[in-house]
């Protein structure tokens, strides 16, 4: 029986074999895929993992220290375990590698630039799935200029049109844009020399500060999970403004975007909090009134998935499903190499 991978597949990243029910009962296990989050410059779409490719994403460690390390560790176990299986990485940075030049480039001399120090974006399966499912959600904003909210313990925006990233808020590593539970966001640039020369930090105190001490944690001096806060908000004043901070921001680089975009037709909430926390999505279209979001009061606190009411641009809550888009991507990869032209 020739082997066929289930694109439908989506336990644990694993990807399991089509089984012919007249030949047998069971399956194997045929392939792995893996959410890996950068590929750097070199991977525009999934790869079939060999040690070259291996090699390339743990050069790629330092941009993404909090991720990477652990992707590439599953990995390695795998291939002790079961060192003839396939193996496949689905990159967050690929569905960002064709924004234009201009959301790509940094400020900095181009010897700089050139050694890869880029804008490269993530979340970038997040954004590919609401992408592939928004046309039969919202053809007009699918077909034209759609901001996509992708808001949890990580959270980014990304500019689509149509379907494809134009622009997005993170950049060089995960810890750029939006502050996010416990990573800081976007910060001059002179923050960490401060902390370095005033009071007498380490890099690796620094980074340890921006990752994991900053962010919602850090402002509200209590969590980083906003369902925590949300329940702490009415006594304490530090949750509530973490929260006002984490609005405020996404508003503000929504409208950034919007202004890449020339305009907008449909704005998508998703991940962990774009699909669960109503008062934030209600904060965030009142503010965006101004561009003609009428926000549906009843629909957004009851479970609805078009937010809006009225003739101006909508807003939806579209679950994300970025496993998936990796047993896809797994699926296409491992019967390309069992089946080659």
């Amino acid at each position: 029986m020739g082997r066929r991978v289930d694109p439908q597949s989506r336990g644990g990243g694993a990807v399991r074999v089509g089984v012919d029910p007249g030949k047998t009962r069971g399956g194997e296990l045929a392939a792995c895929g893996h959410r890996v989050v950068h590929g750097g410059t070199a991977y525009e779409g999934p790869a079939l993992i060999s040690a070259s490719v291996l090699a390339d994403l743990n050069r790629l460690v330092a941009l993404a220290p909090l991720h990477q390390p652990h992707n590439l560790a599953l990995i390695r176990i795998i291939q002790t375990h079961q060192p003839n299986l396939p193996q496949v990485s689905c990159f967050d940075t690929a569905f960002h590698r064709h924004k234009p030049r201009l959301a790509q480039l940094f400020a900095l001399p181009r010897e700089i630039s050139e050694r890869g120090v880029y804008r490269y974006g993530y979340h970038g399966l997040s954004y590919q799935h609401i992408a592939s499912v928004l046309p039969a959600i919202d053809a007009t904003a699918a077909a034209g200029r759609t901001v996509v909210a992708h808001l949890g313990s990580g959270a980014s925006l990304c500019a689509l049109r149509p379907g494809q990233s134009i622009a997005t808020t993170m950049g060089l590593s995960p810890l750029d844009g939006l502050p996010m539970a416990t990573r800081c966001g976007a910060l001059d640039s002179a923050v960490p020399f401060y902390l370095m020369r005033e009071l007498g930090m380490q890099p690796t105190e620094v980074e340890h500060l921006l990752y994991e001490r900053s962010g919602l944690l850090g402002v509200s001096g209590r969590s980083g999970d906003m369902r925590v806060l949300r329940r702490q908000a009415a006594t304490d004043p530090n949750a509530a403004e973490a929260i006002a901070l984490f609005a405020y921001r996404v508003t503000r680089e929504i409208g950034a975007l919007v202004a890449i975009l020339g305009g907008i037709d449909g704005l998508v909430f998703t991940a962990g909090i774009g699909e669960n926390d109503a008062a934030l999505r209600a904060d965030v279209l009142r503010t965006l009134a101004w561009l003609g979001f009428e926000l549906d009061e009843e629909a957004n606190t009851g479970g609805g998935s078009l937010l809006t009411q009225g003739h101006g641009p909508r807003a939806w809550v579209v679950p994300t499903d970025e496993e998936a888009v990796v047993a896809r991507h797994t699926h296409a990869v491992v019967n390309a190499s069992s089946h080659p032209d």
